[in-house]
């Protein structure tokens, strides 16, 4: 992804923030001239990599295959002695008809709300054992209400709505096309995208950059 690319739907997502009166915490306005100053005192924020996080997934388009979060907390599944937050909460920016490839986790559960603009689309099968897309029944908690869905059925999220994803459970998710961009929440088990992503299909999940300007922030994994 160009830097210009990701600068770009930063300031973009702080727009769709303040649209929504949504505050961010100070170390996501931190510039890399900030981030030089910083020391021992921000350790959670690196090693738990809060923070902005934008990937095209190594598709080389990022508006039909991407992401933009925020993981705002997180502890950590390798250091609990020092993290032992067993939670995270992150915020996701997603465009319509833009992708997130289908993945499970294979420790985390997690739940995704849909928190305003357009409606999200999740398409959904449990995975078999060797860790393919299986063709039996998915049962699924909806706002606290449970539904057995046919395998690879597509649920859409209207805003208010959520989902609880177990361990397992293949996901992939967009933006339904010509009803906005979609502001989606996620609070989940710790993250840990070093060890607890399983893709269907060979991605990348952090973006090579071409630097064609300075950058606005940091991403998570540039501490």
């Amino acid at each position: 992804m160009k830097r210009s690319e990701i600068n770009g739907a930063i300031r973009g997502a702080k727009a769709l923030f303040e649209e929504y009166k949504i505050s961010l915490p100070p170390f996501t306005q931190w510039t890399p001239e900030e981030w030089k100053q910083k020391g021992a005192e921000v350790a959670e924020i690196r090693d738990n990599m809060l923070g902005w996080d934008i990937t095209d997934f190594g598709s080389g388009n990022f508006d039909e295959c991407g992401l933009l979060l925020i993981t705002l907390r997180n502890g950590n599944q390798k250091q609990p002695q020092h993290y032992p937050k067993p939670y995270a909460e992150k915020l996701m920016v997603v465009q319509e008809s833009q992708i997130t490839p289908m993945h499970f986790h294979w420790h985390k559960m997690e739940d995704i709300i849909n928190r305003g603009g357009g409606n999200l689309m999740i398409k959904l099968y449990n995975s078999t054992e060797d860790e393919n897309l299986a063709d039996t029944p998915v049962t699924v908690s909806i706002d606290g209400v449970k539904h057995t869905l046919a395998a690879g059925l597509v649920v859409r999220l209207e805003p208010g709505q959520s989902i609880t994803l177990t361990p397992g459970l293949y996901h992939r998710f967009w933006g339904e096309e010509g009803k906005g961009t979609v502001l989606v929440a996620e609070v989940s088990m710790c993250n840990d995208d070093a060890a607890d992503n399983r893709f269907y299909d060979e991605v990348g999940r952090f973006p090579a950059i071409e630097e064609d300007e300075a950058p606005l922030h940091l991403l998570c994994n540039e501490y």
